[in-house]
């Protein structure tokens, strides 16, 4: 079975989407759409901005949704999912690709969760880390014993596991992973604490705009982040991706779900190939690969 992966923040690279754009008529014509829907020039920023441009919420989440979506649409009959998941905002781009989501909704839910994320990580400075090298158990017990605000946010592969909270927290957290014998503890160079109960804000703002948007039953099953399990119930993958704004990003355990339901190769749909290595790090014999233009 087929399985299609898409990126999620982290994966932006100046230039992105250009070929996309210069190659195909279609592709032009979506990007020229998601200017107008935006109201900016989304794509001089893509196209000929700086990685500092391109690392602010409200410029890296469309960007990379946008790449992701008009690849996967201008693949044309080679793009032919049986599975999809996708790593935090990458969920978003699964479900347009999945049919599930219209690409002019999908962009303005993901303009939305941006927005709203950016203004939660204003009303309370806070930051993530990356832990490499300890047990879940080992992060997630840590995790608890600290009176801040910290909880595990990305489960990205065995042995690596993104924290997020205060910054009292993280700095205290890292110190006793480090204790522990985690083989780093590094803070990331982030706006705020994605996935966690600081999010709260933004998951009741975006849950409004979720509630009003038309999502249908998908083609093939999409693996959400929150439990990483199957779901193509519309009302539940509407649910489910309320509640990722504040849980965690189950990556590693929704990987080992699609293999244990027949995933025989991942195709990462969009920028970077990020998730092609945290694949390799479930399971190394996994067939992994980037969606390419036809030639």
């Amino acid at each position: 079975m087929k399985a299609y992966i898409f990126p999620g923040q982290g994966a932006q690279f100046p230039g992105m989407g250009k070929d996309l754009y210069e190659q195909s008529e279609k592709a032009r014509e979506l990007f020229e759409k998601a200017n107008e829907i935006l109201g900016f020039r989304i794509t001089d920023v893509m196209f000929e901005g700086t990685a500092d441009d391109l690392v602010q919420t409200n410029v890296t989440q469309p960007a990379i949704f946008l790449h992701s979506t008009i690849l996967a649409t201008v693949l044309g009959d080679d793009f032919k999912p049986e599975m999809v998941a996708g790593h935090s905002l990458g969920e978003f781009s699964a479900l347009v690709a999945a049919g599930a989501l219209s690409f002019e909704d999908g962009l303005k839910l993901v303009a939305a969760r941006a927005n709203a994320m950016q203004k939660a990580c204003e009303i309370q400075p806070s930051t993530m880390a990356a832990i490499l090298g300890l047990d879940d158990f080992t992060v997630e017990d840590i995790c608890e014993r600290i009176s801040e605000v910290v909880v595990p946010a990305n489960y990205n592969c065995p042995g690596q596991l993104v924290i997020s909270g205060s910054i009292a927290g993280i700095d205290e957290a890292c110190a006793k992973m480090t204790e522990a014998g985690a083989k780093r503890a590094l803070k990331l160079k982030v706006g705020g604490a994605f996935h966690s109960p600081l999010m709260e804000a933004a998951r009741v703002e975006l849950e409004a705009a979720i509630v009003a948007t038309e999502i249908k039953a998908p083609v093939c099953p999409i693996y959400q982040n929150i439990d990483a399990k199957a779901y193509t119930d519309p009302e539940s993958i509407k649910k489910n991706l309320i509640a990722q704004l504040t849980g965690a990003v189950r990556w590693t355990q929704t990987v080992q779900h699609m293999l244990e339901d027949g995933a025989t190769s991942f195709t990462e749909v969009g920028p970077g190939n990020v998730l092609q290595g945290l694949v390799k790090k479930v399971d190394k014999t996994a067939v992994t690969a980037s969606a390419a233009l036809p030639q």
